[in-house]
């Protein structure tokens, strides 16, 4: 488009100050693009106008057909400007529509594809389609052929019916990540069919191709973020081996990024922690940590590391891999204040719980105690200081005359 070419005001959407493409009248008589008011609306929960703050009477939205010919026929008139003339849009779907692609899906098994893939578009075409396909029970339709996705049965490729039935497990899967299923909604399904519904998704994460279980994954973050207690702490192993696989894989950052929350999110309950350390959590986060990786990737590694180092299994396993202690010393001050904070706190859990003349000789070996001392000469956090301070000072008999303290940081070293 060329940059000369000024677009009427009236053209423009309130919200992102761009050609509108669809039109809309809300309540208060204002007009927007549909796109964005229905984000405005349905994805971050307002139930006000942007422009004049009234509180709606309803969210309906009226196409407005007038504007939109009128835009139409600007972009017309300015072609020869490299404006390009914007598509009359689909009407949006209802929820009768809705209703009845399930109907067929579920009384035509021989239907169930071609039903799976019109949602699957009807999820992209915008806000509104997703919350009214929600309201209509879509979710439950779909949670429904995931649980039915038997892998004994679908692993048999030579079978087409088996390998269509894969292919429609795999369709739902990504729909309902797609649909950016409400709180309450999810909470229903752990309420109603936690067992089954965990199950069916673990047979994913144990079977599936690569996006399926990154899918899997960002479901189950999604779940256990509003299970209850006794759900958090009914994980079984298998569970934990399955997404320290995930992680291991490196399938996606955006699946790495699940896999770390959600275990972040389970491992303060029960007996997690040490069910994900037996899954061999801790020598997995070490050798990732290792490798280079985005700031928040390599905070939530540390926060998971130091919830594990919690417990005595964690700490024997951090301190039996060869590169543990170097690569959380190596993190402070080189990352962020969280990922520095994180790391001083594992670093404490070891010096308080595990200190060995082994781990502290180590310690001074590998650069442990010099970072701690460098930690008290820069700006930073007051309590990764003073945590810093204390473990000097938990050990000062043993490090404090060091030959391996640079002697520009033995001026740091609190005194006793």
């Amino acid at each position: 488009m060329d940059d000369q070419v000024e677009i009427p005001m009236h053209f423009l959407c309130p919200i992102s100050l761009q050609l509108m493409r669809d039109p809309v009248i809300i309540s208060t008589g204002i007009t927007y693009d549909r796109e964005n008011i229905e984000k405005w609306l349905f994805s971050c929960k307002n139930n006000t106008c942007p422009v004049t703050k009234q509180v709606l009477s309803d969210s309906d939205l009226t196409p407005n057909h007038t504007l939109r010919r009128l835009i139409q026929g600007w972009c017309t008139l300015n072609a020869s400007r490299g404006i390009e003339r914007i598509p009359t849009p689909k009407p949006p779907v209802d929820k009768t529509q809705i209703v009845k692609i399930l109907k067929d899906a579920e009384q035509f098994p021989d239907m169930q594809l071609k039903c799976l893939r019109r949602l699957k578009s009807i999820t992209s075409e915008g806000e509104r389609n997703r919350s009214c396909l929600e309201s209509a029970g879509a979710v439950q339709f779909l949670v429904s052929i995931i649980k039915s996705n038997d892998h004994s049965i679908s692993q048999e490729v030579s079978d087409s019916s088996s390998s269509g039935f894969t292919k429609a497990s795999d369709e739902a899967l990504s729909i309902l990540y797609q649909l950016k299923i409400s709180k309450g909604c999810l909470k229903n399904i752990m309420n109603n069919d936690c067992g089954a519904f965990v199950e069916s998704l673990i047979q994913v994460l144990k079977h599936g191709n690569y996006q399926s279980r990154a899918y899997a994954t960002m479901l189950l973050k999604n779940a256990f973020e509003v299970a209850d207690p006794f759900q958090l702490m009914s994980i079984t192993p298998e569970f934990f081996a399955e997404i320290l696989r995930v992680l291991s894989n490196q399938i996606s950052q955006q699946a790495s990024k699940a896999a770390l929350k959600l275990l972040v999110e389970l491992c303060p309950w029960g007996r997690n922690r040490i069910k994900a350390v037996e899954g061999g959590a801790v020598t997995l986060l070490i050798e990732l940590l290792l490798e280079v990786s985005e700031k928040r990737t390599c905070e939530l590694k540390l926060i998971l590391l130091d919830q594990l180092c919690g417990c005595a299994e964690g700490r024997a396993e951090l301190l039996k891999h060869g590169a543990g202690l170097a690569v959380v010393s190596k993190k402070i001050l080189r990352v962020s204040q969280v990922a520095s904070d994180r790391a001083v706190r594992i670093l404490s859990s070891i010096c308080k719980f595990s200190a060995t003349t082994r781990v502290l000789q180590e310690m001074v070996q590998v650069g442990v105690v010099a970072k701690l001392c460098y930690v008290l000469q820069v700006d930073g956090s007051f309590k990764t200081k003073e945590r810093a301070r204390e473990i000097l000072r938990l050990h000062s008999r043993v490090w404090k005359n060091s030959s391996c303290i640079p002697f520009h940081l033995l001026s740091s070293y609190p005194s006793s």
